[in-house]
């Protein structure tokens, strides 16, 4: 966002708007807030994010098994979404085999 904020600063404010909006009125607790951002932040691989996260949780009172079941999940859920993915991508795989597919299609 360093990059919008410098080049658009309008809509930097404005995500820090909807930030705070959110943190006013989100129905869930500050643990389980964390808990879905620590999971958003791991399939989005932003380190920082993670690292942050964490550490909020932690300071929301959560345990590091909590925490560990989080990640675990995680890496469960995008295994079962990776799963899916690829095999809707290849199909009729036997087909795909046949085909002249090239890299750039």
């Amino acid at each position: 966002m360093k990059f919008v904020a410098k080049h658009f600063p309008e809509f930097a404010k404005k995500i820090e708007e909807i930030d705070k909006m959110y943190a006013e009125k989100r129905p869930i607790d500050e643990k389980t807030y964390q808990f879905i951002c620590l999971a958003l932040a791991i399939k989005g691989r932003s380190a920082p994010c993670v690292k942050k996260h964490f550490v909020e949780a932690a300071l929301a009172g959560a345990s590091m098994s909590e925490i560990a079941a989080i990640i675990a999940l995680t890496e469960r859920e995008s295994a079962g979404n990776d799963d899916c993915w690829i095999n809707d991508v290849l199909g009729n795989y036997e087909d795909l085999l046949k085909s002249q597919i090239k890299c750039c299609e």
